[in-house]
């Protein structure tokens, strides 16, 4: 799991929702329009859109497709659980990005611009250097 805080626009989180969920089924005319949002019931994988302005477009297999104004906050899990994300609105159409990703969700999250493959990569390294630390430390903890 890879803990994620930074900063996102709402459209590359729509984007990141879209490409987790239901890239494969939404109506053409859903995925143009930048006021529509995929929402999940609650329980496993639930995805929930905080909005001044909500209005249900339609059901699609486990998909609610809303037509959302004023975006205040996305609460997004996966049905694995391994994910679990919010995007909260800063100004207009910026926003923060916190929580935890699978190794799934940051695929999903560099396509969709949320992250960039450089925020990764660097990541990567740290993860990398902190268990090089962790060995070398082991490694002298029984030398002694």
């Amino acid at each position: 799991m890879v803990h994620i805080q930074t900063a996102a626009s709402l459209e590359n989180f729509r984007k990141f929702i879209i490409v987790s969920t239901c890239r494969s089924f939404i109506p053409e005319s859903y995925l143009r329009d930048y006021e529509v949002f995929p929402e999940r019931e609650e329980g496993p994988g639930a995805i929930y859109i905080e909005a001044v302005d909500k209005v249900t477009l339609k059901k699609i297999r486990e998909m609610t497709f809303v037509n959302a104004k004023e975006i205040l906050g996305i609460i997004y899990s996966s049905k694995s659980g391994n994910t679990q994300l919010k995007w909260r609105q800063t100004r207009k159409k910026s926003g923060r990005v916190q929580g935890t990703a699978s190794a799934n969700a940051l695929v999903n999250l560099v396509e969709s611009g949320v992250l960039t493959q450089e925020w990764v990569d660097n990541y990567l390294k740290s993860a990398q250097s902190k268990e090089d630390n962790n060995s070398s430390s082991l490694a002298k903890e029984k030398m002694v």
